[in-house]
């Protein structure tokens, strides 16, 4: 009996309907759609590439099932991305046989990796060949990385594929530091920034920066060794070298490391033996020319429950603070992320989003994914009354809009000007800018109309709007004054209806 694609992938959804609840079943199998069927390949259409990490990460075992019971067990499913896809000109492939990708990346890393040359964020190290679980080494160090029995290789850097210097945005906010970054990696351990701490409050791109500079040391210096660790991980590994009366053994594992990331260095507060172990290891990587960065919340002045002999050694290098980035900083942001996804954010939707997430870089890239989703699975356009809704799951209060009235108040205060004046008919030039000024601002700001604009200063028409923002655009072009003005009342009304 000869199927279609449209008959193998509706026995399919019958399998799958009995393994899912309803709404689940609604929300992630109906939007999908079949497009092709060659021999034992079968080809689905999914929405995003959100949707398809979604079933990637949550239903891969249930799909290969599926697949496998009606293709057999050579059965191949590959996706098509509809929108936002940034491989393979839209098309990820995917065998069904396979483990999923994110059981795959946690497999190699228990295995340990060994080095390639022209090492990349997204290939990282290729899998060390000739080690099998059984075989164990004795004359190596045990790497608390592993899992037992498998013979010590060369140590995997732990590094997240998406934390690079490609992918972190640059602004005042973090210059100092991300400078001292590029420079650690150009000479690891050999520069006057040892140890480099990166601290900043919660979601500013802590851990961001630190591991972006542990894959361009990488990069640069392929035979140099990287470790990424965060606090409580270390914490756990001290913990159970203590009990197996291994203590000497994880210090000596730790010399291996050229570049030493520990993120969130102030949990170690009030860890007395915690502290004692990772004073000796700082000790031994620092006296050997080793690289040391840290992160925390906070700077080591401010560190309670730390020995003073670590406080005094943090402040042997660099103390970097990384600040909230400005409007225009979170913009670019949020822009990036979306070109990373693949998904065209409007620029209206982008300066909402950006105006109201001003402290949390995390929060503002959870309400992308989030207004990603609800656009998907809804299949609503991105605008902003859409990013309202999502929105008020990260904010407590939505600030008021944009309106003509508001502006209008703004430049009558900002050029010491009766808000009436600009309504009237009165012809002095610093009124006439004034007035001229307000249009073009709400004809830039809001999304009303030129009509609706003009009637809003004493009734005039849409053709006197056109004809006023035509002159300040001139003006804007001519005179660099005028032009800052106008940046500076821009910039007054949005920040002042996100504070």
């Amino acid at each position: 009996m000869i199927m279609d694609y449209s008959s193998v992938w509706d026995n399919c959804l019958s399998t799958i309907r009995q393994h899912v609840n309803r709404q689940s079943f609604k929300t992630w199998f109906e939007p999908i759609r079949p497009v092709n069927l060659r021999e034992t390949s079968l080809t689905i259409q999914v929405p995003n590439r959100f949707f398809y990490e979604w079933l990637e990460e949550h239903y891969v075992g249930l799909l290969k099932m599926t697949i496998r019971k009606e293709l057999g067990d050579n059965a191949q499913l590959l996706y098509q991305i509809v929108n936002g896809s940034r491989e393979n000109n839209g098309r990820q492939a995917r065998q069904a046989q396979n483990t999923p990708m994110a059981n795959s990346v946690k497999e190699t890393a228990q295995q340990g990796y060994a080095p390639q040359q022209g090492y990349s964020p997204q290939q990282g190290y290729a899998p060390q060949q000739g080690y099998a679980p059984g075989q164990v080494d004795t004359g190596h160090i045990k790497n608390p990385f592993i899992i037992p029995g498998i013979k010590k290789p060369t140590i995997d850097p732990q590094l997240n594929e998406k934390y690079t210097f490609n992918t972190f945005i640059e602004g005042d906010c973090n210059q100092l530091a991300r400078s001292a970054g590029l420079a650690i990696a150009d000479r690891p351990g050999k520069n006057s920034f040892n140890p480099l701490i990166i601290y900043g409050d919660v979601g500013l791109g802590k851990t961001h920066l630190a591991q972006a500079i542990g894959h361009r040391v990488l990069e640069l210096h392929p035979s140099k060794t990287v470790l990424y660790v965060a606090t409580d991980k270390f914490t756990q590994q001290i913990i159970q070298s203590i009990k197996n009366n291994a203590v000497n053994d994880l210090i000596n594992f730790y010399q291996f490391v050229d570049v030493l990331i520990v993120d969130d260095i102030q949990f170690l507060s009030n860890k007395q033996k915690m502290q004692e172990i990772f004073f000796n290891i700082f000790n031994q990587l620092h006296q050997n020319g080793k690289q040391i960065i840290l992160t925390s919340d906070r700077p080591p002045k401010d560190m309670e429950g730390i020995e003073e002999r670590l406080i005094s050694r943090f402040k042997w290098g660099l103390t970097a603070d990384l600040q909230a980035p400005d409007l225009e900083t979170r913009m670019a942001i949020l822009l990036s992320k979306s070109t990373y996804e693949g998904v065209d954010i409007p620029q209206n939707v982008t300066e909402f989003m950006c105006f109201h997430i001003k402290n949390n870089i995390r929060e503002l890239e959870g309400a992308l994914i989030s207004l990603i989703a609800r656009s998907s699975l809804n299949q609503q356009e991105i605008d902003v009354p859409l990013a309202k809704e999502v929105i008020k799951n990260f904010v407590s209060e939505i600030n008021r809009e944009i309106t003509v009235a508001y502006i209008q108040e703004l430049v009558a205060d900002y050029f010491e000007l009766p808000v009436e004046i600009l309504q009237g008919s009165t012809r002095k030039r610093q009124v006439v800018i004034a007035r001229q000024l307000s249009m073009y601002l709400a004809k830039q700001l809001t999304d009303k109309s030129l009509k609706a604009i003009g009637e809003n200063f004493g009734g005039r028409d849409h053709s006197t709007v056109i004809y006023s923002c035509k002159t300040v655009q001139d003006l804007m072009e001519t005179d660099a004054i005028f032009k800052d003005t106008v940046s500076d009342l821009e910039r007054k009304i949005k920040m002042s209806l996100s504070n």
